[in-house]
């Protein structure tokens, strides 16, 4: 692992402040009707539990886990299913919970794959955007924060498993060489 430090991006107090704004704007958008979650694991965990307790509507949950794979570092846009969902989604209001957007690949095929399940709506919701990375549309019509271009962690993100624990989103900054 290289030398790093993290800095703080995204107090929790900010974190917190536009999830409870969220789950305003979904309880208003939804009302009267009751909204079913699907969290892509495992970042979106964290958010996705958060922002439940801030919808004041009927909720449930359902958790995929998802795996786009090529060569090295880069997402070849194929996605492979690791974990599919237990409930099926037809005529549910489905918002899909992501931590972060960045190229979009992933998620483009996902939002198509799930709208073939005949959802009676289906819309994306990412605690984190970062649209200087996108190379493929996808509509988020929920979004926390929009970011640069930066290595982040905390609230579910992680640098090699650690610090999805973090309360803040904080950025990585790399300050030397790799670690033994």
């Amino acid at each position: 692992m290289l030398e790093h430090e993290v800095k703080v991006l995204l107090t929790e107090q900010e974190v917190d402040k536009r999830i409870q704004e969220i789950g305003d704007a979904i309880t208003r958008d939804f009302a009267g009707k009751q909204v079913h979650l699907v969290c892509v694991l495992k970042g979106g965990s964290f958010f996705m539990c958060e922002l439940a307790k801030r919808i004041n509507l009927p909720v449930s949950l359902d958790f995929m886990s998802v795996s786009s794979y090529g060569s090295d570092t880069k997402s070849s846009g194929v996605v492979k299913i690791v974990k599919d969902l237990d409930e099926p989604l037809q005529g549910k209001n489905v918002i899909v919970v992501e931590d972060i957007v960045d190229s979009g690949r992933t998620l483009s095929y996902l939002m198509e794959m799930l709208k073939d399940r005949k959802p009676e709506s289906l819309t994306l919701c990412t605690l984190l955007d970062k649209p200087d990375r996108r190379v493929c549309d996808v509509d988020v019509k929920y979004t926390g924060f929009t970011i640069p271009d930066v290595f982040v962690v905390g609230y579910g993100l992680d640098y090699d498993q650690i610090y999805r624990n973090l309360p803040y989103i904080g950025e990585v900054v790399f300050t030397g060489e790799e670690g033994k």
